[in-house]
């Protein structure tokens, strides 16, 4: 399960309606629902600044936030919909779900490598070159992994590491059906050029006349 989940702060929105929201902007908040879980919705109001430095942040519709308002217990949720001015592209409403520990929801988890010391190809100087850096898995809410492990022991120089390789948490799934890349080792340019020098000179070698008759 991840060990910190971001907290989103907010605070209750008592009026409801298109004045209340105009009223809500013009204070320099965003205007929100929060929606789901048996309970009645909750009108939120989140300030516009912290806000947009979350969206600018990108994966704000795939992140678990760990939602704060006063005077009510704190809950997961995760953003459905975010509503922008259509002139400015500027964030005017959201909509945030309340999540039961046994929804399933797709979240972008972080890949993290390890075993670097024991690894072949970095220690023959070769490169590690990661394809992914996260990986967007469908998994539950109350079993959230913190990060993804790839382990680069014994990897050598030519090898690719796919998503099918990796030992993803119980009743984890990758989004994408494919076997895709998350990472690959290759040679480092020195030995890649001393390579392709020879390549060169085993053909002009090929292609030289020696003179003989049939």
């Amino acid at each position: 399960m991840a060990g910190e989940i971001p907290d989103l702060h907010a605070r209750e929105r008592k009026g409801t309606g298109k004045g209340a929201a105009r009223a809500t902007r013009r204070a320099g908040m965003v205007p929100g629902i929060v929606f789901g879980g048996e309970k009645e919705p909750l009108p939120i109001q989140i300030p516009f600044n912290e806000l947009l430095k979350k969206l600018k942040a990108g994966r704000f519709k795939s992140t678990l936030f760990n939602l704060k308002v006063d005077g009510h217990d704190d809950v997961r949720v995760i953003c459905r919909d975010v509503q922008r001015d259509v002139v400015r592209d500027l964030p005017t409403h959201l909509d945030l779900m309340r999540l039961r520990r046994s929804t399933r929801i797709n979240l972008f988890v972080n890949v993290e490598f390890i075993g670097e010391e024991e690894c072949i190809a970095l220690r023959r100087g070769g490169l590690l070159t990661v394809v992914r850096s996260e990986v967007e898995l469908i998994v539950t809410a109350g079993d959230i992994p913190e990060k993804i492990i790839v382990d680069l022991s014994g990897r050598d120089i030519g090898d690719t590491i796919t998503i099918s390789e990796i030992n993803l948490p119980e009743g984890a799934k990758p989004t994408i059906d494919r076997d895709f890349v998350i990472a690959n080792l290759s040679a480092p340019s020195a030995l890649k050029s001393t390579d392709d020098d020879a390549a060169e000179a085993e053909g002009e070698d090929d292609s030289v006349d020696d003179g003989s008759e049939d």
